[in-house]
């Protein structure tokens, strides 16, 4: 069933989740998360300005922000002109997504397993970023994201890097085989359960491939040298291991959303 709510009708007491102990319930620690996120190393310093150097200038073009949290990215696109909508499965991150952007941005409640509720060819880009490994199977997914850009539009995507994820669990499981792990996040002394799924480079690549993408970049890139003075440790290790990778892939420009 289809979950789908303007955001203006969520408000913070209506986030609260009814299942504290379920797996990636983000409605259960979004103000600690969120901030955490707004000024990490990896987050604000590493994968966000690796997002946005991979979208390039956006004035004037048609973001959809897939898994949006509280809004960070949504707001750097914002300033750079495009014209944004934000999709998240938490109301509560939402919540602080709205209260960050006011009205400049659409921000819907919606879960990236279900139809998405947007016409074919609303968006010029969707950008992703760090969501699609919260999925087990990438396909229907990719299929409306794909439906919902336009012919020649861009799906920018950032993941858990396949090389890390295979060395999380030992005894390690087999490389090309889709198998999740789970682990405990801590924020402020709350400890959180959360849930990923794993899958091989070569496993990512074919769902782009059979959702009807073409690849475009594939990018492992370094943080940003702002960091270095800020995260002496923690730059020199990010600038010397891989953490996550990001993908751009585009929807060939003569498809229609009727295409396979």
């Amino acid at each position: 069933m289809e979950r789908v709510t303007d955001v203006t009708d969520v408000t913070d007491g209506s986030a609260q989740s009814a299942g504290r102990d379920r797996v990636n319930d983000y409605d259960s620690f979004a103000e600690a998360y969120s901030a955490e996120n707004e000024n990490s190393l990896v987050n604000a310093y590493y994968e966000r300005p690796a997002m946005l150097a991979l979208a390039g200038d956006v004035a004037g073009r048609r973001i959809l922000d897939a898994g949006c949290g509280s809004g960070p990215l949504s707001a750097a696109l914002r300033d750079r002109g495009a014209v944004v909508t934000g999709i998240d499965a938490s109301a509560r991150m939402l919540a602080l997504a709205r209260r960050r952007l006011g009205d400049d941005v659409a921000l819907h409640l919606a879960d990236l397993s279900d139809p998405l509720p947007f016409g074919d060819g609303t968006f010029d880009d969707v950008v992703a970023s760090l969501v699609l490994h919260y999925l087990e199977d990438w396909g229907p997914t990719l299929t409306e994201l794909r439906r919902v850009l336009r012919p020649g539009g861009r799906l920018i995507a950032s993941v858990d890097h396949p090389f890390v994820a295979y060395t999380i669990q030992d005894p390690r499981p087999d490389y090309f085989a889709t198998t999740s792990y789970t682990f405990d996040w801590m924020f402020n002394g709350q400890t959180v359960p959360m849930k990923f799924w794993r899958k091989s480079l070569h496993a990512m690549t074919e769902a782009f491939a059979t959702a009807g993408f073409r690849l475009s970049t594939i990018s492992e890139p370094q943080p940003d040298p702002a960091a270095r003075e800020l995260f002496p440790d923690g730059f020199q290790d990010l600038s010397t291991k891989t953490c996550f990778l990001f993908f751009v892939v585009e929807v060939p420009p003569s498809a229609t959303s009727s295409d396979d």
